[in-house]
């Protein structure tokens, strides 16, 4: 089996300007020809800047965080620097800038998670999953104002009844489905699929490199549900439900940090424990009406509750010390100290609503899309959050060289209280049309929109039109340039609007950003196995920005427009059968993010990449095609910090280690319905089973995901403490699939 290794300069668009043209065709006048731009998929989609992800490739990456997210990670747009951690940050945008939809409805995470070690199940179950599209920017007006991106995942129906599972070390899953009933063309009329989970990561907690007791449970439950009345009328509905507890009891924590010159070591004692729960259900009845090959209608209603509790009371004591690097005994010590962090946040969420989509199709090259959406909304928030920080007998802040005879006040660090409760309502409307055609005897692709959308808690109506644009020039070479964008809004909702003081703020705006995005793909041929070369540059300018800090994972805004910036930056993608039969890819690229706050000056903003790199890749053993390996491979620059919460950014510009992992899967398959082998007696009802090695981390790279920051009381500098991630973890997993 000869295997096939590219260098990374091939990651280039190839010879643009040295192509043959074709010979031209005879075109039939006829008969309208179907202009095709990729191959045909399921879930059609008119939007030219996705990228389709295999469902079958998501389940078997090796990922902690969860697959689809897993898998997306190692697109060359999308950034996260935890492994814990089912968000991602796409071409310098935060997490909150992301579209999720399910089946065309829009999914909401989470709001009150802090750290990456709170995230449980990510809400997509790939086991459900037919089809992946995700967009990182440019993307077509049926998708709502987010300024990041777009991941819109179909969940399948089952063709007969199954029953499948996993089992491993960190948890399981149980899907069941199954199809009934034939209408009079031989049709499934009933399809049902029931799904559920459940995790526990503490053992894969327990690698950090600290005295911590850690309790997340997970679970979660899922149905999708079709009965199609007729081929032209469907109803479907798609339920789900899940629980998530973390509890933490720290105890002790030592980190060593420093330079070789400076070494510094910080011992803590905790006192105390974390409590936090969050549930989320969400239910969507769908009916689709397919009169004619030419009309779809459909009309879905949806609601969504989300019930979060934040509860943790920590008091901490700690020493910060330098050491001899040669004996290791202390030399200096450097403050000596505690904290008392404390916090009783309660958050409900209740969204209803309800939207109808129609599309107009009067010949295959041709698209007409009109749709509308009606939300009611329902907030509470109670927060009361706040830190005390004590430094060599003063509490912080408070003044350097003060007088030692007078301590001064008794200070919080930070206080973040609110009681809130809005109901407001949001409106939105979108249109686009969409048109393939022949210039000549090129391809070409032009669809083109806007969308409208109005809030009434801040009482504002944006305007945001989008386009795209695509040729296919009759080459030799099978090339596709592509030019795409718009304005792009960020609508904001419960994080945006709620400031450093905990009260929600009517006078937001809306954070805008207009986007260009240049692209080429470049499919061929090499040992006879295709490939396809994917490069885009991409331009953000952007204004009414709110400025943020990040704490772990968790965004906190200062709910104020008063910030503009811009992002750049180069996207590469090398997508093909590095292994015959199999595909994997390499990823690259080079991006930037800036903001100016108060018209200050550019920094960089906190989730600025910089260059990072990220490999997928599927091989198996050619004599023992049971046997399979998947590989994924990411590294990244360090983000920027920020600056710690309610400081001025412009003093604290700190960018921490690159983040570096190789996570690898390492598979075999005892029965494989590929195969058609017979199997006998018990082993007979299985339709497959695979038994699979998980080695997460695989070279212990202790990687950081924030800073703490120390203080010193008498010269009032900030030490940045890194907050480690997890080590090597060994995990055994099994699957199965009965007939």
């Amino acid at each position: 089996m000869k295997k096939l290794v590219l260098p990374l300069s091939l990651m280039v668009p190839a010879l643009v300007f040295s192509q043959v043209r074709k010979k031209k065709d005879t075109m039939k006048t006829a008969n309208i020809e179907e202009v095709v731009f990729q191959k045909k998929v399921t879930g059609k989609t008119n939007d030219l800047t996705t990228v389709k992800i295999s469902a079958k490739d998501a389940q078997n990456v090796a990922s902690i965080s969860g697959g689809i997210e897993g898998i997306i990670k190692t697109l060359p747009s999308v950034n996260s620097n935890t492994e814990l951690s089912s968000q991602y940050m796409v071409r310098g945008g935060n997490y909150d800038e992301n579209l999720i939809y399910i089946n065309d409805i829009e999914i909401y995470r989470p709001f009150l998670i802090r750290n990456s070690q709170q995230e449980g199940l990510s809400i997509i179950n790939p086991d459900m999953v037919s089809t992946v599209n995700f967009s990182a920017g440019g993307f077509e007006p049926r998708y709502g104002d987010k300024m990041s991106s777009a991941l819109n995942i179909y969940y399948r129906e089952p063709e007969k009844f199954e029953v499948s599972g996993e089992g491993s070390l960190i948890g399981g899953r149980l899907t069941t489905g199954f199809a009934a009933g034939k209408d009079k063309e031989g049709n499934r009329k009933l399809t049902a699929l029931f799904s559920g989970r459940y995790r526990n990561t503490n053992l894969v907690l327990n690698t950090l490199k600290e005295d911590t007791d850690f309790n997340p449970k997970y679970m979660d439950f899922q149905t999708y549900l079709n009965y199609h009345f007729s081929p032209k009328l469907t109803l479907s509905f798609i339920g789900f439900y899940s629980n998530n507890d973390y509890e933490m009891i720290p105890k002790e924590r030592e980190v060593d940090f420093g330079s070789l010159q400076q070494p510094l070591k910080l011992n803590v004692a905790y006192g105390g424990r974390e409590d936090d729960k969050y549930k989320n259900m969400m239910g969507t009845a769908s009916l689709n009406f397919k009169p004619s090959d030419k009309w779809r209608f459909t009309l879905d209603a949806f609601a969504y509750q989300n019930r979060e509790r934040e509860y943790y009371s920590i008091a901490s004591a700690y020493v910060l010390q330098t050491f001899d690097p040669v004996t290791g005994d202390p030399v200096t010590s450097y403050d000596a100290g505690g904290q008392i962090e404390h916090a009783r946040n309660d958050l409900f969420v209740k969204t209803y609503g309800a939207q109808f989509r129609t599309r107009f199709s009067p010949n295959v090259n041709t698209d007409v899309e009109v749709g509308f959406k009606y939300e009611k909304e329902n907030l509470k928030d109670f927060t009361n959050e706040w830190r005390l920080v004590d430094s060599a007998g003063y509490s912080l802040p408070h003044e350097a060289f003060i007088d030692p005879r007078n301590a001064g006040d008794l200070n919080l660090m930070y206080h973040i209280a609110g009681r809130n409760h809005i109901q407001p309502t949001r409106m939105s409307a979108y249109a686009q049309y969409s048109q393939k055609f022949f210039w000549g005897s090129n391809k070409v692709f032009v669809n083109a929109g806007a969308r409208v959308a109005h809030w009434s808690f801040n009482n504002e109506t944006i305007f945001s039109p989008r386009a795209q644009f695509a040729i296919k020039p009759d080459w030799d070479t099978d090339m596709l340039f592509r030019l795409s964008g718009g304005v792009y809004y960020q609508a904001p909702f419960y994080k945006e609007i709620k400031d450093l003081e905990g009260n929600f703020n009517s006078s937001i705006q809306s954070q805008r950003s207009i986007q260009a995005i240049l692209a080429n793909d470049y499919e061929f041929y090499m040992y006879d196995r295709p490939f396809k070369l994917t490069t885009e540059l991409y331009y953000k300018k952007m204004n009414n920005l709110i400025p943020y800090y990040m704490d772990n994972v968790r965004i906190r805004y200062t709910g104020k427009n008063n910030a503009s910036g811009y992002s750049y930056g180069i996207d590469t993608r090398l997508f093909g059968e590095f292994v015959p039969g199999v595909d994997s890819w390499l990823s690259a690229s080079y991006a930037r993010v800036y903001e100016n706050i108060d018209g200050k000056g550019d920094i960089p903003r906190p989730t600025d990449q910089r260059f990072r790199f990220a490999m997928f890749y599927q091989d198996y053993m050619p004599r023992f095609p049971a046997m399979r390996v998947n590989l994924t491979l990411v590294y990244a620059m360090g983000l920027p910090t920020g600056a710690p919460i309610l400081t001025d950014p412009y003093q604290y510009q700190k960018t921490l280690p690159s983040y570096k992992r190789v996570d690898l899967g390492l598979s075999y398959a005892f029965i494989d319905p590929k195969e058609k082998k017979n199997t006998y007696g018990f082993w007979e009802n299985f339709e497959e089973l695979t038994l699979g090695v998980q080695v997460f981390n695989a070279f212990n790279i202790r990687n950081t995901v924030a800073n703490q920051w120390i203080t010193d009381a008498n010269t009032n500098f900030m030490y940045p403490v890194p907050v480690r991630l997890t080590g090597r973890f060994f995990n055994v997993k099994l699957e199965f699939r009965i007939k």
